[in-house]
Formats: C-alpha cells, structure tokens, sequence
C-alpha cells in the first residue's frame, strides 16, 4: 500500500513558477515509477509527466515538455514537479499517482494503482 499527499499549489500569474511536491508512505515508493496528471474542470485527467524508478527516465505530455520538470528523491519518498513558464491553460487539479511498475513510464492512467487527493493550482493572465 502507497499513500500519496501532494503539496506546493497555489495561486501563480502567468509566467510565473510553482513547485509540486508528492510524499509517500510506504517501503516500496523506490521500487515504483511515479507520475503527475492534472484534471481541469469539465475535462478529462491528463498526463503531464513520468519518471521511472531511479529517475534515469522521464517522459512529457507534449503541452508540457520544456516547461515542467519532474524529478524524485527516494531517500525523502518525494517526487517534484517543477513547473516554470506557467499558462492560464495550466490551470488545474494536479494528481500525483504511484505505477504498478518500477521501470517504465506510461502516460496511461490505468497503469497507476495509487492516487493523491490533488492540489490546486492557478494561473492568473
């Protein structure tokens, strides 16, 4: 069992900068790739990004990728989401979630067993 509590939301303008943070419980945070996805309201969740297990590998929703940065630190059970360059299109509900496996990282929601309940963030124009 993995449980996840997401950290770091607020309210940025448009241009600015917010950092996410995602805490785990459990052992077995290291022998698990992670991911962040994002729900705006009246939209379907998204992906935003991945990284595998060692942090070696990471993967980026198009609409992102130059701008969020993800990483961990599996000594503190956390992993990050830096994200710069921020648009009012950013606006969301910001998941973290655990993958069932260790090595690769998926963009496919049903792939993550385990879900935080999310932080909001806001990006004034």
């Amino acid at each position: 069992q993995v449980q996840l509590e997401e950290s770091g939301g607020g309210l940025v303008q448009a241009g600015g900068s917010l950092r996410l943070s995602c805490a785990a419980s459990g052992r077995t945070f290291s022998n698990k790739a992670m991911g962040w996805f994002r729900q705006a309201p009246g939209k379907e969740r998204e992906f935003v990004a991945a990284i595998n297990w060692s942090g070696i590998s990471t993967y980026y929703a198009d609409s992102v990728k130059g701008r969020f940065t993800i990483s961990r630190n599996n000594a503190k059970n956390t992993v990050y989401l830096q994200m710069d360059s921020l648009k009012p299109e950013d606006m969301a509900v910001y998941y973290c979630a655990a993958s069932r496996w260790a090595g690769g990282v998926t963009s496919i929601r049903s792939e993550y067993d385990y879900w935080g309940q999310g932080t909001q963030v806001t990006v004034s124009s």
